[in-house]
């Protein structure tokens, strides 16, 4: 049950009679009726509020559930001491010491706000009557347009941090009662929020809330004594339906996190070498480091690679966690190279900065032909079947996938990305995962590796800096096995 649903669920037996006992010594509704009746004509007499024309008899058809005995169904318009309508249409300044209390001064979220309201133009003044300035414990409903209308809201005095006297404009219609508890009220009319705001009349950006819809409404009313208790409950149990709220949502967000947060617990496990076993018959990474270099030599002999400076040797303060005996500490420009770039001649497939969809963390399938002459300055980069991308540049900084399938045109990516081409002995798809960890998400964040202000990014040197935990290759394929097997029953988990 959601909070939301649990608040409703306390207003429904509220308004129904069961939420507190019912006490034969506090009398009858029919009696509170007959007096509010009473009351009504002597403020008709005084000429205080209009004699309206009766509404229509309650039938046994129009009744949606069962009350007590003691109680009574009524119309709202009866039981009000001020005639439901909306505000006058104001003529506003732009400083005064009288406030216009308009639809945004009732917040769904923050309740009243005052400091929203407009200034009343005081020279109309004299067009509104006594009765027409909010007072405290007022009822406000917005009555126009399709996204508050129904917004059902309690004026108080201490709402007015500004103190001035404040009129409701022509789309706020405020309910007053000074013979009915008017919080009991105010609860009655929360329950029958969702109700209202399907009662708009009009078309979608004109629909309003008519008075009569307002004034016709069905009200439970109970004793005067058996209301104020009512309200005493519901006062008492909200509390506890906040504290649940905070609860909820404290579980709604961990249950929303968790899959993800399973994920990076399993790409943790894998990069640490604690998600398989390793098998001595596999040999060490030791060894398919020295392969590795043997492969750098011939991609540099044939001209495919250039030589370039050697990065630093990796001191122990570096390594970030300890791994199995049979890996191998390397850095991420030991183990990758780059096909470099060139300038388009002919039409090519443009792999543009945003072409990743990071939540799949696959490329797009739309593919964007673009011709030699109109290429921009930054599609640059030679890109081959099987290379990672990293996205180097922010906002799209960690976007990242493998190019896995093949192009009508030659593809060209963005010098926004890192192109990884893997040498033999490391398993792209290992990589991949140990690119999208937690340790490297957290390397690629860090202040003195993310650099720039208004551009920021990981630069080549420092990303190609980056330490890489190194398994064996067949140990790699097996941990990527792992990691296919038990990320969807993470997704299941959403």
């Amino acid at each position: 049950m959601t909070p939301q649903q649990l608040k409703n669920s306390i207003l429904k037996q509220a308004i129904e009679g069961k939420l507190v006992e019912q006490r034969p010594e506090e009398g009858t509704a029919e009696e509170l009726y007959a007096q509010i009746q009473e009351e009504k004509k002597k403020l008709i007499a005084e000429g205080k509020i209009k004699k309206e024309k009766p509404l229509p008899g309650i039938t046994e058809e129009d009744i949606p559930f069962n009350i007590p005995e003691s109680w009574k169904w009524v119309r709202l318009n009866e039981v009000v001491s001020k005639e439901i309508r909306r505000g006058r249409s104001p003529k506003y300044t732009t400083k005064s010491n009288t406030l216009v209390f308009a639809q945004k001064c009732n917040s769904k979220y923050e309740g009243i706000r005052t400091d929203l309201a407009l200034y009343l133009d005081e020279t109309t003044l004299e067009k509104y009557s006594e009765q027409e300035f909010m007072q405290d414990g007022d009822i406000v409903i917005n009555s126009t347009g399709g996204g508050t209308m129904g917004r059902v809201g309690q004026y108080h005095i201490k709402d007015n941090k500004q103190s001035f006297p404040i009129v409701p404009d022509s789309h706020v219609t405020v309910i007053r009662s000074n013979n009915v508890n008017i919080d009991y009220l105010f609860y009655f009319l929360k329950s029958q929020q969702n109700f209202l705001e399907g009662q708009g009349d009009g078309s979608t950006n004109q629909t309003e809330l008519k008075p009569l819809i307002l004034k016709s409404l069905l009200l439970p009313l109970p004793p005067l004594e058996e209301q104020k208790r009512i309200v005493a409950k519901i006062e008492e149990l909200l509390p506890f339906v906040d504290k649940y709220e905070k609860a909820y949502n404290a579980l709604e967000e961990f249950n929303a996190r968790f899959p993800e947060d399973m994920k990076k617990s399993i790409l943790q496990q894998a990069i640490e070498g604690k998600l398989v076993e390793q098998l001595p018959e596999e040999g060490t990474a030791e060894e398919l480091y020295a392969q590795i270099q043997e492969e750098k030599k011939k991609l540099i002999e044939e001209g495919k690679i250039k030589k370039e400076k050697s990065l630093p040797e990796i001191t122990d303060e570096e390594k970030p966690f300890d791994i199995p005996e049979s890996w191998k500490w390397v850095r991420l420009k030991d183990i990758v190279y780059n096909s470099g770039q060139k300038q388009p001649t002919t039409e090519f497939s443009y792999i543009e900065i945003n072409s990743i969809d990071n939540i799949h963390q696959k490329l797009s399938n739309t593919e964007n032909i673009i011709p030699a002459n109109k290429a921009p300055s930054r599609a640059r980069k030679i890109v081959k079947y099987g290379d990672i991308l990293y996205a180097t540049v922010r906002p799209y900084l960690h976007n990242m996938c493998i190019i896995d399938r093949d192009f009508e045109k030659e593809p060209i990516a963005s010098t926004g990305f890192a192109v990884m081409t893997c040498i033999f002995g490391v398993f792209n798809k290992f990589l991949f995962n140990y690119l999208r960890s937690p340790e490297f998400d957290s390397y690629a964040n860090d202040n003195e590796n993310s650099k720039g202000i208004a551009y920021p990014a990981i630069n080549d040197t420092r990303l190609y800096k980056a330490l890489v935990p190194l398994p064996p290759l067949e140990e790699q394929k097996r941990i990527v096995a792992k990691i296919e097997e038990l990320f969807p029953y993470c997704d299941k988990l959403k």
